[in-house]
């Protein structure tokens, strides 16, 4: 209970996530909702995702401030563990959502920013590059998924873990540099897996009880969160004193672990601070916007 209690401790004294929450709210609010008018600076990201892809828009105000101006995302399957293994399905998905945004925007947009997963091979990192290209994009910068999630959370302190579909990345971040980086398999995708053999259900019946009846799921899932709880602990065993991370409160990000109560089961198998953030599926696609040229 102490340990869930500090957890719940640092959810309240965000003060300083102010800017960032507010940010996930307005992109949360326009989920299939453009606005009126056609951004004059447009940014675009695109999150390939292991279940499905995100596509970002940002406009960028007077103020110099990011402003959401489209979200939406689009059923994929195209990766596996962090890797397009379906190339065609992938640019089909990419190709339709910007399309979409084009057409709901009044703009063109030629230019995105997309990201892989920490670790990965070169030759699959660019892949998602070769993706985006070949979905139109005539101009893409390429960023892993942890710096991506930094981008919107701006954590300056503390261990940013981005739980996808297919793998887990950690980012340890000390005066706002990034000091380690690391990427296991093991994420929602899995946890689907799990719920699905238990309820002998479907994967997308195995989803929609992990998002509608998180008292049902989270019992039989506990076992699978503890397993992405020890990948984490495991990355973030101190190879160098400038690399330890024990101190360090961590961060979710991303949809995998967006269950009520998953950050106290990790917070309380890892006897660390653990801090969620809201709407945590857009905190990776925002970065990934912010990435963009």
């Amino acid at each position: 209970m102490a340990q869930r209690l500090r957890q719940r401790r640092g959810l309240v004294a965000g003060g300083g996530w102010d800017a960032a929450h507010a940010l996930l709210a307005a992109a949360a609010a326009r989920r299939d909702d453009p606005v009126t008018t056609p951004p004059a600076r447009p940014r675009v990201g695109v999150d390939l995702g292991t279940a499905s892809c995100v596509l970002v828009v940002l406009d960028r105000d007077d103020d110099g401030e990011d402003r959401p101006v489209w979200v939406a995302s689009a059923g994929s399957g195209a990766l596996h563990d962090g890797v397009v293994v379906d190339f065609a399905r992938a640019v089909a998905t990419v190709r339709g959502l910007r399309e979409r945004a084009q057409e709901a925007l009044g703009v063109e947009l030629p230019r995105a920013a997309t990201a892989y997963p920490p670790c990965i091979p070169v030759a699959d990192a660019r892949a998602c590059t070769y993706v985006c290209e070949a979905a139109g994009f005539d101009e893409v910068a390429l960023v892993d998924e942890v710096s991506a999630a930094q981008r919107t959370l701006g954590v300056t302190d503390g261990v940013l873990v981005d739980v996808g579909g297919g793998s887990t990345g950690v980012g340890v971040f000390r005066g706002g540099e990034l000091v380690r980086l690391d990427d296991r398999p093991g994420g929602g995708h899995h946890l689907d897996l799990v719920l699905a053999g238990a309820l002998g259900i479907g994967l997308e019946d195995a989803e929609r009880v992990k998002r509608e009846r998180p008292a049902e799921a989270l019992p039989i899932l506990t076992p699978g969160l503890h397993r992405i709880a020890e990948s984490v602990r495991a990355m973030l065993e101190p190879l160098e004193e400038p690399a330890d991370a024990t101190d360090l409160p961590l961060h979710l990000a991303g949809g995998a672990l967006m269950l009520p109560l998953a950050g106290d089961v990790l917070a309380t198998y890892l006897h660390r601070t653990v801090v969620t953030h809201p709407h945590a599926l857009l905190i990776t696609p925002l970065g990934i916007a912010r990435s963009a040229p």
